[in-house]
């Protein structure tokens, strides 16, 4: 029961993004111009400083940056379901919240991922030197990713009451972590103000553990990472579980209002 619950409450939002195909188009327009225009002069007016490619560093930061704020923008179709009263009728079979939360995560995870890829098709176009390993690894990185800002998704929408008010809040809570967490400047020797702010920004650990992975072997690589995967591994993983777990209760408690 609770298995084809979450299998049925993914492939209802995979089937939101399929049968709406602009939402998929539209949804890769910021990351093409922010790596292409933004890394591109970057990389022509810095580049010369510093030894590494800018913009191959911005396409990995815009990678996970994506993945997570779409999937945790995604997690809006929670309060959509709420005022459709689709969510009610969940709610009243016998399925755990958890299952609820987990089904919606892995299905904006879904819709994410499929935008990741066709990120990643894009970088070969514009020359980003990958191998078969790199691209497992960004492959299998992006998955964690998804349903890491889907998680946070769930913390931050559901003690939201509208999508109006949602949509109005979650450009502030998204913006400064983009600038916070390195997407497209290195963040290693911030203010120390600045760098407990980012720290505090779950973003950082996925934009970080995202060019872990790229730059694994590379001689940029201390340059460019901040932390070990592993230990991002780690961060995210409680993050992950903390997220879900108050970010259920909270939404529990507030259906129950």
């Amino acid at each position: 029961m609770e298995l084809s619950a979450i299998v049925a409450l993914a492939y209802r939002d995979l089937m939101k993004l399929i049968r709406d195909p602009i939402r998929l188009v539209t949804s890769l327009i910021f990351p093409v111009i922010f790596i292409g225009i933004l890394g591109g002069s970057f990389q022509s007016g810095f580049g010369s400083m510093i030894d590494y490619d800018f913009m191959h560093f911005v396409f990995v930061g815009v990678l996970a940056q994506t993945l997570f704020q779409s999937s945790a923008l995604g997690i809006i179709s929670l309060i959509e379901d709420r005022q459709n009263d689709f969510i009610q009728e969940v709610f009243v079979s016998p399925i755990s919240r958890y299952t609820i939360v987990i089904g919606k995560i892995i299905g904006e995870s879904l819709v994410s991922l499929i935008q990741g890829i066709a990120i990643l098709g894009f970088g070969v176009v514009i020359g980003i030197p990958f191998d078969i390993s790199v691209v497992l690894g960004l492959v299998v990185v992006s998955v964690i990713v998804c349903v890491f800002g889907g998680s946070f998704g769930i913390l931050v929408l559901s003690n939201l009451k509208s999508q109006r008010i949602a949509n109005q809040i979650f450009p502030f809570i998204m913006l400064p972590q983009i600038f916070l967490s390195g997407v497209f400047t290195p963040i290693g020797d911030l203010p120390i103000v600045l760098d407990v702010l980012s720290r505090l920004s779950p973003m950082r650990y996925a934009v970080d553990l995202a060019r872990g992975i790229y730059y694994e072997g590379k001689t940029e690589y201390n340059s460019v990472v901040l932390t070990e995967p592993s230990i991002n591994l780690i961060v995210i993983f409680g993050l992950f579980s903390t997220f879900v777990i108050f970010g259920t209760w909270l939404f529990v408690r507030n259906e129950r209002k």
